[in-house]
């Protein structure tokens, strides 16, 4: 491929990327500037096939293994708001919210969004002191018009708590098994949120491997 024929970032926009790794399934570029590893855009699953991958998810706020799991953003999260009840969002929810059960548990007032399962766009129109996005920003096509999207929702100071694999090494890359989900397409890496961060004005904290927590300046 050459590289006036290379895709463009959906992230950052910049333009020539580069080729990054090619499997069995489907050919992976990586972007110069943000760092993000992004799927071939022709290879991406038309809505219909998409959801039907999603119905799988079993996803149930009685599952104390699955509270267990998203426990690692709402604790640090919760430590950062604080006890005052807040409004917050879950986007991304899923077949079966859960975290935002756990977090209106806590005594936050809690809004939901899922393109597929909770499709009530009048959510979108408001602002709220906290939005997580948990195992599901890897599935954005278009990276970049979610990311402002969810940076538009946020109020001044208010916190974006996000939960995602992400990409270390090339190496590491070629034998993940994260790729190997037809709906993950968008892979970040420290580096992509520290970009995102330094040009959107967000101040930026890693807890663990797969929990990153941004808040607005």
């Amino acid at each position: 491929m050459s590289t006036l024929s290379m895709p463009t970032c959906p992230l950052c926009a910049h333009a020539p990327t580069q080729a990054y790794h090619q499997d069995k399934r489907r050919q992976y570029f990586q972007c110069p500037q943000c760092d993000l590893v992004f799927a071939d855009p022709a290879a991406l699953l038309p809505p219909e096939q998409e959801q039907a991958v999603y119905n799988q998810h079993e996803n149930n706020p009685e599952d104390l293994g699955y509270r267990r799991f998203l426990n690692r953003v709402a604790e640090p999260l919760l430590a950062r708001v604080g006890n005052a009840p807040k409004q917050g969002l879950d986007f991304g929810s899923g077949p079966g919210p859960t975290l935002s059960v756990m977090l209106a548990e806590a005594g936050h007032q809690m809004a939901i969004y899922d393109p597929y399962f909770a499709a009530d766009e009048s959510v979108l129109s408001h602002q709220y002191d906290f939005i997580t996005c948990t195992e599901a920003i890897e599935h954005f096509y278009q990276p970049s018009r979610e990311w402002q999207l969810l940076l538009s929702m946020l109020k001044p100071q208010g916190w974006l708590g996000l939960m995602t694999k992400m990409v270390t090494s090339h190496a590491g890359f070629v034998t993940w098994h994260y790729k190997n989900d037809p709906t993950h397409v968008s892979f970040f890496s420290r580096k992509t949120f520290a970009y995102l961060a330094e040009r959107d004005q967000l101040t930026l904290e890693f807890v663990g491997n797969d929990v990153i927590l941004l808040r607005k300046k």
